[in-house]
């Protein structure tokens, strides 16, 4: 039985770890860009753009999930994306406007005066930001993407609310034949997972310790 509970559960593991990797090879971008909208010096562009982040930061993303799983065929009469899209564009766009807040307070947090000593060293605008400011942004900003990265493991759960079959999914399937241990069983899971991950990142900050 230990085996069959264990091989469903990594069955349901995969999804969300696939939802989870995927979020993040896409919102880790695009959460930058959006942070350099939000500190653009085109006045109707940051607005726009800290309009966005403020709706999506501001309301729950289990309603982003069904608005973007079902809005399109009842708004429009479209066609309803697979479930696995809908779930992972709602996380990108959510985990987007998250990061881009950690990024803009990390850039914004950079002394002035090292902006004003690359320009006297000849310096672009772009290898001031790539050479100078991003470096140091990546070190003042690893402690609240961790804390963002684990919450992510944590939220791949809220798909299920779409029958996306993610692992609690999975392990709550069992509740049916009598058994309630699979649910502490995947909680497991995600403290194996979550526990990874933050020893990955403890190794990241004394990596960058050179920062100080």
């Amino acid at each position: 039985m230990l085996l069959s509970v264990t091989l469903t559960l990594l069955e349901g593991l995969g999804t969300t770890l696939q939802l989870f990797a995927l979020t993040l090879l896409l919102a880790l971008p695009l959460g930058l860009v959006i942070a350099l909208g939000a500190m653009s010096r085109l006045t109707p562009l940051r607005w726009f753009v800290s309009m966005v982040v403020w709706v999506v930061r501001g309301t729950p993303l289990m309603i982003q999930i069904l608005i973007i799983f079902y809005g399109p065929g009842l708004l429009f009469d479209l066609p309803l994306l697979p479930r696995f899209g809908a779930a992972l564009l709602s996380f990108i766009i959510n985990y987007a406007c998250y990061f881009s807040e950690i990024y803009r307070g990390g850039i914004q947090s950079i002394p002035k005066g090292q902006y004003e000593a690359g320009e006297v060293l000849g310096m672009t605008r772009s290898q001031i930001f790539f050479k100078v400011t991003l470096i140091q942004v990546i070190k003042r900003i690893v402690p609240p993407m961790g804390n963002e990265f684990i919450t992510l493991v944590k939220d791949t759960a809220l798909v299920r609310v779409i029958s996306v079959y993610e692992i609690i999914w999975m392990g709550e399937s069992y509740i049916k034949k009598g058994m309630i241990w699979p649910l502490f069983y995947t909680a497991v899971f995600y403290l194996v997972v979550n526990g990874i991950l933050t020893l990955l990142f403890r190794w990241a900050e004394k990596k960058l310790d050179y920062f100080r």
